[in-house]
């Protein structure tokens, strides 16, 4: 392992023309090695980089000019890549970008992974992400880690200083995604989705207004647990409030399950050698075996638009790429397939200030949950309960929770669904 210090750094010592980089996302993005690259990659040429969201506000359609970026998704500063034509998109579930990693299929030459300081062992934590990066670590001809001594200790994903071909000495604060503003809307949407939340529930949500709410209605319920890709700050206050104690979790008992850290320093500081936190990628947190063991299991997720017979667009309105695949269908699965637990499917009856109803009689871009998986979709205007119920009925139960202004429109699209039945 070679050890440079960060005002040192040139990637053309360990890049080569072609070289096909993934990187680790989110919190956990190496943000040195990325102005690095940025910087370098002109010279190089041929460059291209993985990585699955970015919240950093390094990413931008000029700045990655020299290098062809691929990801799953546009979620966070991603979106402005696919508006700008510079983001090619690999439609595929987050649980299955390590697999394609490790096939080859992804390619990997060169792994950009962020870690903590070495404890006593000498081995480095993932801190903030454990998800596809063990799987690039273990497919990337060279493995370059950024270290920094910022970065919490967490348990459950480590790395061994013999796996480091070279590392990067820094000092700085890691990307961080602060709560979001919560409007009347969404207090609306998360109080209709916190009814489906009951005492022992176990959790998994994304981070957001709408889950911020949410978990805000939750301090009088009792022993909480949480199996998630991601948990935000919200985690911290459920805890210090008594509510969040995974108690009654039938695995992992009495420890959050996460594969991702998005938030503040409070939540950083909160997961530092928490062993009531473990972090695990996602051969574990959306492996279907795993979460087949998780009672109570109550998911909740977003989406851009839901149809009139339940099909759910979480990915592209139109020529815009918004979001992504993500983990949804996984945990929409679980959900439903859980002993006493749901999948809940949020979003604003509008878009667009009021002027595009969100449900819709045809999807304006393509399917990322089908209607057979569908639960409960919940607006700001109440909850759809759609699991075994007809299609005909389901048009009834989704122009309810549409706003009214497009009430009319949408029964005359679902008056056509309810007289030939489908």
């Amino acid at each position: 392992m070679k050890v440079i210090e960060a005002d040192e750094l040139d990637v053309a010592e360990f890049l080569r023309h072609g070289d096909r980089i993934v990187v680790g996302q989110a919190c956990g993005e190496p943000t040195t090695l990325m102005e690095g690259l940025l910087a370098g990659a002109g010279e190089i040429g041929g460059l291209s980089a993985f990585i699955a969201t970015s919240f950093s506000g390094l990413l931008t359609p000029e700045a990655t000019q020299g290098i062809s970026m691929v990801s799953m998704g546009a979620i966070g500063a991603l979106r402005a890549l696919t508006a700008a034509g510079r983001l090619e998109v690999i439609p595929c579930h987050v649980g299955r970008v390590g697999p394609l990693i490790e096939a080859g299929i992804i390619g990997c030459d060169v792994a950009f992974v962020q870690v903590s300081p070495p404890d006593a062992q000498g081995d480095y934590s993932f801190g903030l992400i454990s998800d596809y990066v063990r799987a690039a670590v273990r497919r990337a001809r060279v493995v370059v880690a950024e270290v920094n001594d910022r970065v919490p200790w967490t348990y459950g994903a480590t790395l061994r200083a013999d796996e480091i071909d070279y590392a990067v000495r820094v000092s700085r604060d890691p990307v961080q995604v602060p709560p979001a503003r919560i409007t009347e809307i969404d207090s609306a949407i998360a109080k209709y989705a916190a009814a489906y939340i009951e005492d022992g529930a176990v959790l998994q949500t994304g981070v957001g207004a709408v889950p911020d709410a949410m978990l805000r209605l939750l301090h009088d319920r009792r022993d909480l647990g949480v199996h998630s890709g991601m948990i935000g700050d919200g985690l911290v206050d459920l805890v210090e409030a008594g509510v969040l104690t995974n108690a009654r979790k039938r695995i992992d008992a009495g420890v959050s399950i996460t594969g991702a850290l998005i938030g503040t320093d409070r939540l950083y500081a909160f997961a530092h050698r928490n062993n009531g936190i473990r972090m695990c990628p996602t051969s574990y947190t959306h492996d279907a075996s795993v979460l087949a063991q998780v009672e109570r299991l109550v998911t909740i997720n977003s989406a851009l638009e839901v149809d009139l017979t339940g099909q759910v667009n979480a990915e592209q309105t139109g020529s815009a790429y918004l979001g992504g695949t993500g983990g949804q269908v996984d945990f929409v699965r679980a959900g439903i397939c859980s002993a006493g637990g749901h999948s809940v499917i949020v979003l604003p009856s509008t878009a667009k200030k009021g002027t595009v109803s969100r449900i819709t009689a045809a999807l304006s871009g393509p399917v990322t949950t089908a209607r057979s998986d569908v639960d409960v979709i919940v607006t700001e205007y109440g909850a759809a309960e759609l699991r075994g119920r007809t299609l005909a009925e389901r048009s009834r139960r989704l122009v309810a929770i549409a706003h009214p202004d497009f009430r009319e429109e949408l029964e005359r699209a679902a008056h056509i669904i309810q007289q030939r039945g489908f």
